[in-house]
């Protein structure tokens, strides 16, 4: 492939919204862009509490050519909201409203960066509606990133989009080349796919000898189960007693990709956050979804959908069943019933890795034209 802006360096922005979950695909987008090419230079823009936990994510091979930039957002207006608030991860539910109003005050520092920096190029997240004007007026072209999945945008914009004379012709939740062409159509806005955004466990920083991986090697294959719910949700006294009935739970960070990397695993029960069903279905690994709050439901269907786990059964009030949880632990990782989800986790997985680079080329074409 030829482009146009061969030699000359390239410097693009990025401003994922202030969680984990928008936060690691962005700087995987960055990796694999910098991959093809090598006059590309990121700047990726959060809040220092942000940057500090996503460093370990970003080995020294990026040193020249992926940069972490402080967004200090007002604390002296919002006093209820201190700087290690600054982050949904570990947020108090009722801080939320607050953090997205911190975020939006937040627009004249970005603007001082942007004046700093002069990228070439803007990419922001959904939840900052101020962003493309703003890099408008520095006459900066900006271009928005979706790290939800299209299923999860189809389901969105649906009601939206009722009224439209135009078909949707779809069977079920899949979303094929004609379904990404309808919502081109429909949004008026050029759609570029993306593809799979999974952590590379070697550009993690975890010690092989730590506790965790330890304890894994030691582990028969596909024996140990998996689980975990994000950063955001806080799992009821009921949630945590129902789950934790013959599992054992810990607390604090775990090296998420090494440990679904790691042939000990056999299962991952999981909220269905985006970024964990994209990495277990990279690694092969079956799910057993639980789905919590905002995009996870959909997931869920979709991992239901295409074959690669099952959802944990619910009681009638939406209640967690303990009794349903084991069940479905069993169906997935050890009985035979979930022979069939165990193999089309590792098909999908093969496939993923078949087509991992095909559409970042696609991609990385288009920004670098918005860039000329």
């Amino acid at each position: 492939m030829v482009y146009s802006q061969q030699h000359r360096s390239i410097s693009i922005l990025m401003l994922p919204w202030l969680t984990h979950g928008h936060i690691s695909p962005f700087l995987e987008l960055a990796k694999k862009l910098t991959h093809k090419r090598n006059n590309l230079h990121f700047y990726i823009c959060s809040t220092p509490v942000n940057l500090t936990s996503i460093k370990p994510k970003l080995s020294g091979k990026y040193s020249h050519c992926i940069e972490f930039v402080e967004l200090h957002l007002p604390h002296d207006e919002l006093p209820e909201l201190p700087p290690h608030y600054h982050t949904t991860n570990g947020l108090p539910p009722h801080l939320m409203s607050t953090l997205k109003k911190a975020f939006n005050m937040s627009s004249s520092n970005f603007s001082d960066i942007l004046q700093t920096l002069k990228p070439d190029l803007l990419i922001y997240d959904f939840l900052q509606p101020w962003a493309p004007s703003l890099a408008l007026s520095h006459n900066i072209p900006a271009v928005e990133f979706c790290t939800i999945n299209a299923a999860t945008i189809i389901s969105i914009f649906a009601n939206h989009f009722m009224n439209s004379s135009l078909e949707f012709p779809f069977p079920g939740i899949h979303l094929r080349d004609y379904e990404i062409r309808m919502f081109k159509n429909q949004s008026g806005k050029k759609i570029v796919p993306v593809g799979p955004l999974v952590q590379d466990p070697l550009d993690q920083k975890t010690d092989e000898e730590s506790p965790i991986i330890q304890w894994l090697n030691k582990r028969e294959k596909s024996s140990v189960v998996y689980v975990s719910f994000g950063s955001e949700y806080f799992l009821s006294k009921k949630e945590i007693e129902e789950i934790a009935h013959k599992l054992d739970l810990s607390k604090g960070w775990a090296p998420q990709a090494k440990i679904l990397q790691h042939p000990g695993v056999g299962g991952f029960v999981s909220h269905c956050g985006w970024s964990s069903v994209l990495e277990s279905i990279k690694f092969g690994v079956p799910i057993i979804a639980m789905p919590m709050q905002l995009d996870q439901p959909v997931n869920a269907i979709l991992v239901e959908e295409v074959g690669v786990g099952v959802e944990a059964k619910r009681a009638e009030g939406g209640g967690l069943q303990r009794e349903a949880i084991a069940e479905a632990i069993g169906d997935v990782v050890v009985k035979e019933i979930g022979e069939g989800v165990r193999m089309k986790a590792l098909e999908v997985s093969d496939n993923m890795k078949k087509i991992e680079d095909e559409e970042i080329n696609d991609v990385l074409e288009q920004l670098v034209q918005l860039c000329a």
